[in-house]
């Protein structure tokens, strides 16, 4: 969804286009390999100057010293994307980690301490949390605040039409 909102706001996105559109992400996944062997090979920043890339929380680390970053952090309920996942693996035909969800929810919340711990000592990074819910509840809001953050001229309008709530199918709570 973030990444809709980006390029619908006017920066387009640095993706492959090799993971298509499925029913468990109607709208495509954004995604570009490369990004997986940035540790080794980070020669694709290149071609990522005014760009939008979609890039996991856990592979920040891999990011050069040599680039400044503004990470637009997307925060979901830690509990809609373990449900969000068993559904997709469920339409698979697969299995999940023998894990339990509890332990898995403690795995990732673990992780992203650490990362936030870690941006937040980085002078190369500026990061805006962006709460999932609320981009959904309130996306002229959330998609205003992203453009003061990117200080960019975006089409907040065209941002926040992209926005479809009838996608937000695996909720928890309220």
């Amino acid at each position: 969804m973030m990444m809709q909102m980006l390029e619908a706001g006017g920066i387009p996105p640095l993706t492959d286009n090799i993971r298509k559109s499925d029913e468990d992400n109607l709208q495509g996944y954004f995604e570009f390999e490369p990004i997986k062997r940035t540790k080794h090979d980070a020669s694709w920043l290149k071609d990522a100057q005014g760009k939008v890339v979609k890039v996991i929380y856990l592979l920040l680390y891999d990011l050069p010293a040599t680039h400044n970053y503004r990470v637009i952090f997307m925060r979901r309920d830690l509990g809609e994307v373990l449900a969000s996942q068993r559904k997709m693996l469920q339409r698979r035909g697969e299995t999940g980690a023998t894990v339990s969800e509890d332990k898995l929810c403690e795995i990732f919340e673990g992780q992203q301490k650490q990362v936030d711990e870690w941006l937040a000592e980085q002078q190369n990074f500026s990061v805006l949390n962006v709460p999932h819910r609320e981009v959904v509840s309130e996306p002229a809001r959330q998609a205003s605040r992203i453009n003061d953050f990117l200080e960019a001229s975006l089409d907040v309008g065209a941002m926040s039409a992209v926005v479809n709530p009838s996608l937000y199918r695996q909720r928890v709570g309220n």
